[in-house]
């Protein structure tokens, strides 16, 4: 199999945990950890799981000048990213929220053209108009919409943080192909670290730990590990191979996972509506997925 089709299995692995991460999060913020606390917390964790798994990396020296970038993208990957989403989805609906998430794609791909001159195909914007009409259907109308008096700013805070991410996969795209992983990646999180304690000392310092059950602290522990340490692991590897607007495709696919964890919960049943979803989601990974072929003599 090409480093490609693994790069390809990995952004979808990714996708698969972020589908869960809506439901584990949900479980365990506002009642036990607000959500700067919590974002404290898998920043912090997530950060020394960088810093230990670093020793088995490559010893390479981090230019000085890549360090502008590297703070960049901790503050747009890593702070900004997180703290305006748990943010605005703790004011807004996760219909809402996830309607706003799938426009990452469209941020990326108007970011590449602009920043890294990335030539827009036909097929790659059909493929996205596809996958996030696909999105929105199951988004609106597989599960019931929730009206909240300040849905309207939590919107914006989910769409910033869309754009946020956007943002950051074009400036690690230079960094990952110039680096291995593990070299850089310690280093945006201790940025990130440093970004984020302001926000969530004060709400991290609330929790009362001996009243969290033992199952939450599990989630806690997802949260860290699996959600921020090994996703943002894979997406950094998967980057060496793919394309910013191929791999932030994937993010239609999480609404697809996040419905499929649901239902094995049997907390949501399968119906037409999710099916059809499905395959115009898969159709517009693929064709945005899909290498351009060189002709032949």
């Amino acid at each position: 199999m090409s480093k490609r089709n693994w790069a390809l299995i990995g952004a979808t692995f990714v996708s698969i945990i972020y589908g869960a991460t809506f439901t584990v999060a949900k479980d365990v913020m506002p009642i036990y950890v607000a959500p700067f606390g919590l974002i404290l917390i898998r920043v912090l964790g997530a950060s020394i799981l960088f810093w230990i798994i670093s020793i088995f990396g490559p010893n390479e020296k981090i230019a000085l000048s890549d360090f502008p970038r590297i703070m960049a993208a901790a503050f747009f990957g890593v702070a900004f990213n997180q703290l305006t989403f748990f943010k605005g989805l703790s004011y807004t609906s996760p219909i809402s929220a996830s309607v706003l998430m799938v426009t990452a794609p469209i941020i990326v791909l108007i970011l590449s053209a602009i920043i890294i001159k990335e030539k827009i195909e036909f097929k790659k914007v059909l493929g996205i108009i596809i996958g996030l009409t696909g999105a929105t259907i199951l988004i609106l109308y597989g599960k019931s919409i929730h009206n909240n008096s300040n849905a309207g700013f939590g919107n914006f805070l989910v769409f910033l943080n869309a754009f946020s991410y956007g943002v950051y996969l074009i400036l690690i795209k230079k960094l990952i192909t110039k680096y291995d992983a593990l070299s850089f990646i310690k280093w945006i999180y201790t940025f990130g670290l440093l970004y984020v304690i302001p926000f969530g000392y004060e709400e991290f310092s609330q929790i009362e730990w001996q009243t969290i059950p033992t199952t939450i602290y599990f989630k806690i522990g997802y949260l860290v590990f699996f959600t921020t340490f090994l996703a943002y692991l894979i997406n950094l590897m998967a980057m060496r191979h793919l394309k910013p607007t191929t791999l932030s495709v994937f993010i239609y696919l999480q609404p697809l996972f996040a419905t499929l964890f649901a239902i094995s919960l049997e907390k949501d049943e399968l119906n037409p509506v999710k099916l059809i979803s499905a395959v115009l989601i898969f159709i517009g990974v693929y064709l945005v997925t899909q290498k351009k072929r060189t002709p032949t003599l």
